[in-house]
């Protein structure tokens, strides 16, 4: 995440910021521009090409501080949710925020990255959607299929959400890792599936067409291999190679986003992953030793590793795979 300023008074602001705490200038997100910017008093804001933009409709309701291209109406984040809990669920609706929370920064994260998102409206075969869905209701399984992901808004709730890490004893679970890897399924089916790539991505995940039920039961009554750290980024990447290929997408968001807000905060100096050829000289030049940091400054708070994770070789090699998936800039 880059840093940002308010444009009056120039005081820091947070990417979720619709106000400046300083000088209360009300504010929005500009996605053409990737800047927080003022808008009026009735949320207006125009930009240098005379084009009117105003605050999202569901600022109230969701938190959204993005702009929409029509008054009354809501920006192209929230554009791509399909279902959200209906207006009777209250607990499903406390809980909407913090995964709208999540996709914004998801998105704004691919759009640094150069990944062109295009929603179900404007291309119902390949497009990608969002159901954000209330446990309240119904089961929930997250999960992705043919561009539509579905989150449980169970999982905004902390003691929910660390009582399932337990249970599943995994090292780290949070709402904005799960839009991560669910978004790397998306990713592999419009990017890989289907073209030249395929072959390499089966020489480092495996053959995506093994029984994906087979795999899930097999893994949940054997466990991973005893080798895994060498060769899985985690437990779950073992289960089939759709897995794997998800996890390691989503650390290779995990890592570009945090070595970006590292670089803007000025705890690292590198120019940043653009500077590199190879994303493995990313991750072992610059990821792993300020991974280590970060690990010993929250042990330092009493606090788990930050970046509870080991990368062996193997994982490098995908990781450059998911990273040669960026379009050239």
């Amino acid at each position: 995440m880059k840093s940002f300023r308010c444009r009056v008074c120039a005081a820091p602001l947070h990417f979720e910021n619709s106000v400046c705490v300083s000088c209360g200038t009300p504010l929005g997100f500009s996605r053409g521009e990737a800047e927080i910017v003022p808008v009026d008093q009735s949320g207006r804001y125009v930009d240098s090409a005379g084009l009117v933009w105003h605050v999202c409709r569901n600022l109230d309701l969701s938190g959204c501080t993005w702009l929409a291209a029509l008054e009354g109406g809501q920006c192209s984040a929230c554009d791509l949710t399909r279902v959200r809990p209906n207006d009777a669920d209250l607990e499903g609706l406390s809980q909407y925020p913090v995964a709208e929370r999540a996709k914004r920064w998801l998105l704004f994260e691919l759009d640094r990255l150069g990944f062109e998102i295009v929603g179900k409206a404007d291309d119902p075969e390949r497009g990608l959607c969002f159901d954000l869905l209330s446990s309240v209701a119904e089961d929930v399984v997250i999960g992705h299929d043919e561009g539509v992901i579905t989150i449980d808004l169970a999982e905004s709730d902390d003691t929910y959400r660390v009582k399932m890490q337990k249970q599943l004893g995994e090292p780290y679970r949070t709402m904005l890792g799960h839009f991560r890897h669910e978004v790397g399924h998306y990713i592999e089916w419009v990017l890989v599936e289907g073209t030249d790539r395929i072959a390499r991505a089966r020489e480092l995940f495996g053959d995506e067409t093994a029984d994906y039920q087979a795999e899930i039961d097999r893994h949940y009554s054997e466990g991973p291999p005893k080798d895994w750290p060498e060769r899985y980024i985690s437990t779950y990447a073992t289960m089939h190679p759709y897995e794997d290929f998800a996890e390691t997408w989503a650390h290779y968001l995990h890592i570009t986003d945090t070595l970006e807000t590292a670089t803007a905060y000025g705890l690292i100096t590198v120019a940043g992953v653009d500077a590199f050829s190879l994303f493995r000289d990313v991750v072992t030049g610059v990821w792993m030793p300020l991974a280590t940091s970060l690990n010993t400054i929250n042990r330092s708070m009493g606090k788990d590793d930050l970046y509870p994770f080991v990368i062996p070789e193997p994982v490098l090699d995908k990781l450059e795979f998911v990273a040669s998936l960026r379009p050239a800039r």
